[in-house]
């Protein structure tokens, strides 16, 4: 059952040709105190939509048609503002996430109030203060609203990887994940892939993140990696190894022969960098495996 505001906000949509969320260009009809007032072309003056000074980016006189955004004030009532958003429909920004509600979440497009984005047009869960790549459209209401998806507006907007070599390191923002890995448009406005196995932890959708370029493929995009280059990561696997051995008195059931399973389960690592880690500090002579386990060499085990 409806509350009373929600009556309010309806009556006031059902008589008015323009609603909430959109960008008109209305006629000053009137100026008052408080600001001037707008023809919302409804053939009645008790229709006409406030644009408060607050809301005037410049002086307004009576017969100017000027550009507005239409948004409902706290009271229901349909208002406007030269605060209009900063992008066109169809193009695609990083945009602030500036509230979340459960059936979506409005993002700052640069005009008077937040754009709505429904749930449908969520990639993952954006929370207030991230920033996430997002598209400014026109839903079937005729409201502008934005989404996630945008991954057809990225093609467009991308360009070839050149000069680009393996090795490299590139910045950008995550904008879409599939069961594969990760996708980033970086700085550069290339498209970089991320696989989940170069992936030690799942950034956020809308983090920016530093990746290590590994693959440049024929069509101009590019793999790449947020792990460290072997020789770098061995080193931080071997130390992740020492400290989990330290804080089992020196000892663990685990070695090379640890199913890939269980290595990464409790190291967050691939067998293979487990295996690496193991035998860099192994020819260091720290630890020492025996019967499936491990050993530090400094610590006497019974």
């Amino acid at each position: 059952m409806y509350d009373g505001k929600e009556r309010t906000r309806e009556r006031v949509l059902r008589r008015h040709k323009y609603g909430p969320s959109t960008v008109a260009c209305l006629r000053v009809v009137r100026l008052g105190e408080m600001g001037a007032f707008l023809d919302a072309e409804t053939g009645n003056t008790s229709d006409d939509i406030l644009l408060h000074h607050a809301q005037q980016t410049h002086p307004v006189a009576v017969g100017d048609m000027v550009e507005v955004f239409l948004y409902l004030d706290p009271k229901h009532r349909l208002t406007a503002s030269m605060h209009t958003p900063k992008m066109k429909e169809g193009q695609i920004a990083r945009l602030p996430v500036i509230n979340v509600a459960k059936d979506g979440a409005f993002l700052d497009v640069g005009a008077e109030r937040g754009i709505f984005m429904p749930y449908a047009g969520m990639r993952g869960r954006p929370q207030v203060g991230e920033v996430v790549w997002a598209k400014l459209y026109t839903d079937k209401s005729g409201r502008l609203a934005v989404t996630m998806e945008v991954e057809d507006e990225m093609r467009r907007a991308s360009k070839r990887a050149e000069g680009v070599k393996v090795g490299d390191r590139l910045t950008g923002a995550i904008y879409n994940y599939t069961d594969k890995g990760a996708f980033l448009f970086s700085e550069e406005r290339y498209i970089v892939f991320i696989a989940n196995k170069e992936m030690a932890d799942r950034p956020r959708i809308g983090a920016v993140v530093t990746v290590r370029v590994t693959y440049v493929r024929r069509d101009g995009r590019l793999n790449a990696s947020l792990r460290a280059a072997k020789e770098v990561a061995r080193i931080t696997d071997a130390e992740r190894i020492l400290a989990f051995l330290h804080e089992r008195e020196g000892k663990m059931p685990y070695s090379d022969a640890t199913t890939p399973e269980v290595v990464r389960d409790k190291f967050q690592i691939s067998k293979a960098a487990f295996k690496r880690a193991l035998g860099h500090l192994i020819k260091e002579g720290r630890i020492e495996e025996r019967e499936g386990w491990t050993y530090l060499k400094e610590v006497k085990t019974q």
